[in-house]
């Protein structure tokens, strides 16, 4: 074909880019037959011409394929897959029938090669014509060599079973070799020329059957890996399908082919390093034993996963981009878009380094595809979004410069090119006029990206001012520590306590746990002692922090990871002391629960508590991350979202950020929220195996009452919580699924699971500790009442006391239908008239009982004044409320709106039946009363105080009580 006929116009493709295409275009022409030569005629001069200019001025190999084997691309375009997206079934199922037709393993290596280059061509077709993003791109890429690695391995386990024989397990049970994809290729993120990581692995030992003689399963599946490797990688005429390292198995290059699965399992568990977990984040189970892959891959799981925050990891991929940089420098590879700074690997750290930190406690941030993996830490909020969206940009970028580049000679390479020719098609091929015009683009992400690299894997904080020689000298100290030495040393630098300190630090240094522990755990034991003592130093009470926290230290001794966290984030060893120097409670749940350190990394979060709504959310957000039928994983998400926001909201009221009527709204909210949870769990269960209650509407018919300090809206950091449950289903009602049950019964077990969510004991302990005493009949009732059955015991049986509590019930969680009718229920049953004299007997009886099975004596003992039970105490001023609903609500409903007795006692002020100075004195009492509660709380103390404090309020409540009660209550 003369130039004339290709006609290329100026405007098409720049001038260094259309010299010399006629005449290879020539070339290809005299290769093709005629009816070959008149389709690439036709094909120029169709709609597609503008596509093919550009996808032969990007990749000059893709023109040379088309000279070796002229009848693909016609093939191609006439069965319609030239421009359209192929699925992963749609590759295995051509592959299927085109190996078919072999005989033999010459055959497959010709046929897979084949096929390798027809898809070839039409993936660089579609990605340099931008008929294909890049996510479409690497998922085409990665299923083409899933398909042939799969029909490879079939062909060459049959064949190799003809000869040798079925490898069996010692059980008789038929054995296949299992094919783990790892890198790109696991993760379904191919380039145009990348290797593919394999690692060969088989179930259990045993020996062949039905061969000519017996051998071992590790020698068949050994010689079936070197037949693998071989259909793939060797070089033929045709070419190569895919390049094949095994490096990455167990022992690398030294290591056996093959291993199984107890040996491999065995190798991560004992030998395995962090370069190894760190690779096996991407592993994926591509052919083969598939069932036995996955079963393979849990017990896996836990080796790249740790189940705590594993901060640990920062070091290691430290260490992995240290190394990196100096190949770079030896071998000159600043213009390597993925190992360069800035580069496509940088990204990959960046979320793998989240994954190993949190991927054990984020099931979410076990997937293997990177952007994937930005977009979960976005909506967790770990990375901000125009962070992620800047990552991912330049990823997308990053990627399509990667597979232009590889695209023009087919050749597995991430270099920039450093002539102009190759420079004019990068350029084309990424929509830009010049080379300068793309470079310039280039250079912008690169930039941002290694910004974002250097917070995420930077040096720990503040390190250049960290003042070495003061860390050196606790070093001392603390290496063969003397207790005198050490003890005059804390007091010199103003530890209070230092005699204690000291001995409770060599005690730790010498107990038999810190002498069992060996390499990179002692010594960041090592490490952060004494960066804790100096931190210590700004607290206002150091010694008291640090006795408090060591027996935090003492409980991650076996994970030590946590003390990584907190040296990598000074800022959050800082909140830590900080906040454990202000509360021995703070201290006692990190112990409890190291996992509670991550809470500290981020201070605007840990002092500020997200209202009800965005409670609810976040809740929401984490469960939907697990399956429905996990229970033990929703009970932990569960129970970590209830201690973090607890530990939230003491640090906020630590801190002053949070005050005391807005403290016991967030843990009441916390609670409510936990409590919606866990009945839509619940639900969900029972759902699952019974069905609905079978009843005309599809409405739950159940809700959960919160009474007392959870009805008030009063919650403590130690709180219980007194709920009762009811029901609404009519009798005789059965549920719907395939074991019916009772309507009675499923809401009897309803509860039960409720029950058990809430109190069961898990690695984080419980939810709350429920008790149900305060359902009609109490104890001996039943554990769901009927709302008819709740409704007729209060009309006819509660007694005053009951009505006393009923004053602080209200719904928590349920149906809003039957909430609706619980509410008229008691404002029914408050707003009842009843006679004053045999009520007022009612509560004082009530209240001496209480006082004298609580607290015996009448509290004054060592004169000391118990802020609940004691005279004039917050007790008290809730009998005084409780008695006021229930003797004026008749002539006065609002009283009985809310269940709070901050909100009751303004509407006693608002109806006149209380003066607005004496509502004024009773509210300022219980919030200091309650703020003392709090603070003993976060202290760890009992609630008594010295009797010379608070006297005027405890007078003034007194006072009211006579008022309301007579002198002789008094």
């Amino acid at each position: 074909m003369s130039a004339s006929e290709l006609n290329i116009q100026h405007e098409e493709l720049p001038p260094l880019l259309a010299e010399g295409l006629d005449l290879r275009w020539q070339t290809l022409l005299e290769r093709c037959d005629e009816e070959q030569a008149l389709w690439y005629r036709d094909f120029a001069q169709s709609s597609a011409r503008a596509h093919l200019l550009t996808v032969l001025a990007g990749s000059p190999i893709f023109l040379d394929y088309c000279q070796r084997y002229p009848s693909l691309l016609p093939a191609l375009q006439q069965r319609g897959e030239l421009d359209a997206e192929l699925s992963a079934g749609q590759f295995r199922a051509a592959l299927a029938a085109d190996c078919a037709a072999c005989e033999n393993r010459d055959q497959l290596a010709a046929c897979l090669r084949r096929f390798r280059h027809r898809h070839w061509l039409r993936i660089v077709w579609r990605d340099l014509s931008r008929l294909a993003s890049m996510q479409q791109t690497v998922a085409e890429l990665s299923a083409l060599a899933d398909a042939c690695v799969q029909e490879a391995l079939a062909f060459l386990h049959r064949e190799l079973c003809e000869e040798w024989g079925e490898p069996h397990s010692h059980d008789g049970v038929p054995q296949q070799l299992l094919v783990i994809a790892m890198g790109k290729l696991g993760a379904g993120e191919l380039n145009l020329s990348s290797d593919i990581d394999l690692v060969f692995s088989y179930p259990e030992a045993g020996e062949t059957v039905g061969g000519p003689r017996s051998v071992d399963n590790q020698q068949f599946f050994i010689r079936l890996g070197q037949r693998l490797i071989k259909a793939l990688d060797a070089r033929t005429a045709d070419g190569f399908v895919f390049r094949v390292d095994m490096r990455l198995r167990p022992y690398g290059q030294s290591g056996p082919l093959v291993v199984s699965f107890d040996a491999l399992e065995e190798y991560y568990q004992d030998q395995g390093r962090d370069w190894e977990r760190y690779a096996l984040i991407k592993a994926r189970c591509i052919a083969g034993d598939m069932a036995s892959g996955e079963v393979l891959m849990k017990t896996l799981r836990p080796f790249v996963y740790r189940r705590y925050l594993d901060f640990s990891a920062i070091d290691s991929l430290r260490d992995m981009k240290a190394m990196i940089q100096r190949e770079v420098a030896r071998r000159n590879l600043n213009d390597n878009i993925k190992l360069g700074a800035g580069g496509i690997r940088e990204i990959e750290f960046i979320a793998q380094c989240f994954q190993l930190i949190r991927g054990g406690q984020e099931d979410a941030l076990q997937q293997r595809p990177l952007q994937v993996i930005l977009n979960e830490l976005r909506d967790m909020e770990l990375l901000p979004a125009p962070v992620v969206q800047e990552l991912q940009e330049a990823y997308v970028f990053l990627r399509n410069t990667e597979h232009a580049i590889q695209a023009w000679r087919d050749e597995q390479t991430q270099q920039l090119p450093d002539s102009a020719f190759p420079q004019a098609g990068l350029a084309h091929s990424m929509g830009f006029d010049s080379w300068a015009d793309f470079h310039t683009v280039l250079k912008q992400h690169r930039e941002r990206v290694s910004e974002h690299f250097a917070n995420v894997i930077a040096a720990p904080e503040d390190e250049a001012n960290t003042d070495h020689s003061a860390l050196a000298h606790w070093e001392t100290l603390l290496d063969q520590p003397e207790q005198d030495a050490l003890r005059d040393e804390l007091q010199n630098v103003g530890f209070s306590d230092a005699e204690e300190l000291a001995r409770r630090l060599v005690a730790l240094l010498e107990s038999s746990a810190v002498k069992r522990m060996e390499g990179t755990a002692r010594e960041r034991l090592d490490d952060f002692l004494p960066r804790l003592l100096e931190q210590a130093q700004d607290a206002e009470d150091g010694g008291r922090a640090v006795i408090r926290l060591i027996p935090l230290i003492e409980s991650v001794l076996r994970r030590t990871a946590y003390l990584v966290l907190l040296m990598e984030n000074p800022a959050a060893l800082q909140r830590l002391v900080t906040l454990c120097d202000a509360s021995p409670w703070v201290s006692r749940q990190l112990a409890s629960h190291p996992a509670l350190l991550d809470e500290l990394l981020d201070g605007h979060n840990l002092f500020n508590v997200p209202d009800k709504e965005g409670l609810r959310s976040e809740l929401r957000q984490r469960l939907l991350r697990i399956a429905q039928d996990d229970l033990e994983s929703q009970m932990d998400a569960l129970r970590y979202f209830r201690l973090a926001h607890v530990l939230k909201v003491a640090a906020s009221e630590i801190g002053g950020t949070l005050p005391l009527m807005k403290v016991s709204d967030y843990l009441t909210y916390i609670a409510e929220v936990v409590l919606e949870a866990v009945l839509d769990i619940a639900w969900q269960n029972m759902v699952e195996k019974h069905g609905s209650p079978a009843v005309d509407d599809p409405r739950r018919h159940f809700v959960i009452l919160g009474y007392g300090k959870m009805g008030g809206i009063e919650l403590g950091y130690g709180s219980d919580l007194d709920l009762v449950f009811l029901h609404d289903v009519p009798g005789g009602a059965v549920t719907d699924g395939e074991r019916p049950l009772d309507g009675n019964i499923f809401f009897t077990r309803l509860g039960q699971r409720i029950i058990h969510i809430l109190t069961a004991l898990t690695r984080l302990g419980s939810l709350y500790e429920v008790d149900m005493r305060l359902r009609p009949s109490g104890n001996s009732g039943l554990l769901v009442s009927s709302f008819t059955a709740f409704a007729e015991y209060q009309n006819a049986q509660a007694w005053t006391w009951e009505h006393q509590a009923l004053v602080r019930a209200r719904v928590v969680a349920g149906d809003a239908v039957l909430a609706a009718n619980f509410d008229a229920l008691r404002a029914e049953v408050l707003g009842r008239e009843r006679d004053p004299d045999a009520l007022r007997e009612d509560v004082l009886n009530m209240r001496d009982k209480m006082r004298k099975h609580l607290l015996p004596g009448g509290g004054e003992k060592n004169r000391e004044f118990d802020v609940k039970q004691g005279l004039g105490g917050i007790v008290d001023i809730e009998f005084m409320v409780q008695y006021a609903v229930l003797a004026w609500s008749h002539q006065h409903p609002p009283l009985h709106t809310y269940t709070d007795n901050i909100r009751i006692l303004e509407s006693l002020q608002q109806e006149g039946l209380i003066s607005e100075a004496d509502a004024r004195a009773l509210i300022e009492a219980y919030i200091a009363f309650r703020s003392q509660s709090h603070r003993a709380s976060l202290q760890e103390q009992k609630g008594q105080l010295s009797g010379e404090v608070l006297v005027e309020e405890r007078a003034a409540v007194r006072r009211i009580w006579t008022q309301i009660f007579g002198e002789q209550s008094a």
